[in-house]
């Protein structure tokens, strides 16, 4: 058995920089038309020749796949006219928490500080992505965000809004609340909880920020996600980090190997369903043009890698029951 998707769409991914970039790109590349590139590097991505310089380094190692980055800049004061030179390159602009993930330093202390420029953004139509944690109780982090999701959502109602990789049942619920807030759902807070992070022996692959939540936040997650709510869209947050640094408690999972493949089990049929999670949603909501791509999926065990380059990828090891066309 085998079923094709249509110009499947990453809208959150990590790539990193230099080698590590090289290892892990072809894993997206090869699974998807488009992915959305997160900007926390060091220094950040947050100026138009920054940002340029990072996109050449992906399309100069792609090796002739077909794959579009959508770009991303890092949250700061931009001016009007900064962000009106941006616009035509750029997807959204990134809110990250001062500190509170990977390469965040330079993040926001205070949301009401960068009201300028949000409503330069809603003006100019260009979406804000937002990793929604505070510095609270690690389970509670997501949950304590929502009153800020709900007072930009209802100050800037023009702005496209999108919670990144929502993982509770307060963020699944809101969504459906407000017209201008989109979400993205991770592979790994659709299929797993915390047990699979520490409910036996520790995985550190598992361990990820916003970290896994209960079985009640996934079933919850796994509805939204089942009867294809038109602004919920797969984002996968695939975010390699190299075996030395992951073993001393850097947050991330490597997922891209196994994106496809644990999406069609999980959809298991419902084609129509993963078509539309994993690129229509997207496609119409932000009004996506990139060039079309096809992608097969072959219902043929597979093994996911041991290792790619000096990551572990998510079920290192692990017999899958879908592979994609060309991988493996």
């Amino acid at each position: 058995m085998s079923f094709k998707l249509d110009t499947p769409i990453d809208m959150h991914l990590h790539l990193r920089e230099g080698k590590l970039l090289k290892d892990v790109l072809q894993w997206s590349a090869e699974q998807f038309a488009a992915g959305v590139i997160m900007p926390n590097l060091v220094p950040p991505v947050d100026n138009m020749d920054r940002l340029r310089k990072y996109r050449k380094e992906i399309l100069e190692n792609l090796k002739e796949k077909q794959f579009t980055p959508l770009m991303t800049l890092f949250l700061r004061h931009y001016s009007y006219r900064e962000l009106e030179e941006a616009k035509g390159e750029i997807f959204s602009i990134k809110l990250y928490p001062k500190g509170i993930t990977t390469n965040s330093e330079k993040g926001v202390s205070s949301i009401e500080e960068f009201y300028p420029v949000f409503e330069i953004m809603e003006e100019l139509e260009i979406p804000l992505s937002v990793h929604g944690e505070t510095n609270g109780f690690v389970l509670d982090r997501e949950r304590e965000f929502a009153p800020i999701y709900i007072q930009l959502a209802e100050r800037f109602p023009k702005l496209k809004i999108i919670m990144e990789h929502i993982s509770t049942k307060e963020l699944a619920e809101l969504v459906r609340d407000y017209p201008n807030l989109y979400a993205t759902v991770t592979l790994h807070h659709l299929l797993f909880t915390l047990d699979d992070l520490a409910g036996g022996r520790l995985n550190p692959h598992f361990f990820c920020k916003p970290i896994l939540k209960t079985p009640v936040d996934r079933a919850v997650l796994q509805r939204l996600v089942r009867e294809g709510h038109p602004r919920v869209m797969f984002g996968s947050d695939s975010a390699p980090h190299i075996l030395r640094d992951k073993l001393k408690g850097a947050a991330g999972v490597f997922s891209a190997p196994v994106a496809l493949p644990l999406l069609a089990h999980f959809f298991d049929g419902d084609w129509k369903g993963l078509q539309r999670f994993i690129s229509d949603n997207a496609r119409r909501n932000f009004n996506l043009q990139i060039p079309e791509k096809e992608v097969e999926i072959l219902e043929i065990p597979w093994e996911v890698p041991h290792i790619v380059g000096e990551v572990i990828p998510l079920l290192a090891g692990e017999r899958l029951r879908f592979r994609v066309r060309g991988i493996g």
